[in-house]
């Protein structure tokens, strides 16, 4: 049995995009993409008794960026955000809690979007990076895995920011960023006003003041797997020091999983490419069963 809600089934999906990353090295392409399979292989599905929705398969990864050409694969972020959100829909109007497997965090832009389209909802961002660089804060913009929180709270590119025209799809007041722990996100997210927990300082307490209220339908969940210490998990693009335990970030999951209005979840970031052994995958699927069963 799953500990959402008795009437509403976990229900997996696979979005394996990593359209929204820069490669981390010449000739490579970023290995998220794989994560999918990894937890899969670790019994994630199977574990969590959950229903199959399969794969939305993304548009095709392009490499090569021109600084000044905007964010990186961004027509093909903007329309896979569409498809995600019709498949995030869907598993919802069947009854399902949506659980995506990525691929990088830019694929929180579908279901924002979905749960946009059908009130206004609030985000619980757990990641130990704010993922908020937009043209207000920073010289330049390009991979939209660092930009994906300023943008689905409407700052970037309309055709990003603005799928039918529903801009914002989240507002800074709806938001909580918790494990943040990168210097210069600590800064561009306090000056943004929007509520953030840095580093291990966990409170649901704090979290559901901003995630449950009147005003909301609801809210999602990002989990980047980089907000666990890199001691626990390494196997991302840019581990930084400082984070939350396994523990920790279970207790946190079923939480949050647990608040009123909870509608969703996805998993983001894990590198396959970079846990040899599948150790790493193993753990990240230990810890969604342990907080989701």
């Amino acid at each position: 049995m799953n500990i959402v809600t008795p009437d509403r089934h976990l229900t997996i999906l696979d979005a394996p995009s990593n359209l929204g990353l820069r490669p981390l090295a010449p000739d490579t392409i970023p290995g998220c993409y794989k994560a999918p399979w990894a937890l899969r292989n670790a019994g994630l599905v199977q574990r969590l008794g959950a229903a199959d929705a399969g794969t939305l398969v993304p548009p095709r990864y392009v490499a090569t960026w021109e600084p000044g050409s905007g964010v990186r694969n961004g027509r093909a972020i903007a329309s896979y955000a569409r498809r995600l959100a019709d498949k995030v829909t869907g598993i919802r109007a069947a009854g399902g809690f949506p659980v995506l497997l990525g691929g990088d965090c830019s694929i929180v832009l579908g279901p924002a979007l979905a749960l946009r389209r059908s009130g206004r909802y609030g985000v619980a961002y757990l990641d130990a990076h704010a993922d908020f660089r937009h043209l207000g804060n920073s010289p330049h913009v390009g991979a939209a895995a660092g930009e994906d929180l300023a943008l689905i709270t409407g700052r970037g590119d309309d055709y990003l920011v603005d799928i039918d025209g529903l801009r914002p799809y989240v507002r800074d007041e709806d938001v909580i960023v918790i494990g943040v722990r990168d210097e210069e996100d600590l800064r561009d997210i306090a000056d943004s006003g929007i509520a953030h927990l840095p580093g291990t300082d966990i409170s649901l307490d704090d979290a559901s003041k901003v995630l449950v209220r009147d005003e909301l339908d609801g809210f999602w969940i990002h989990v980047d797997a980089d907000v666990l210490d890199p001691s626990v998990l390494s196997a991302v693009d840019s581990p930084t020091p400082g984070g939350l335990d396994a523990a920790q970030l279970t207790e946190l999951i079923r939480g949050l999983a647990q608040l009123p209005g909870a509608a969703g979840l996805e998993v983001t970031i894990l590198d396959p490419d970079l846990d040899e052994d599948g150790s790493q995958a193993a753990l990240l699927a230990d810890i969604l069963v342990a907080a989701l069963t």
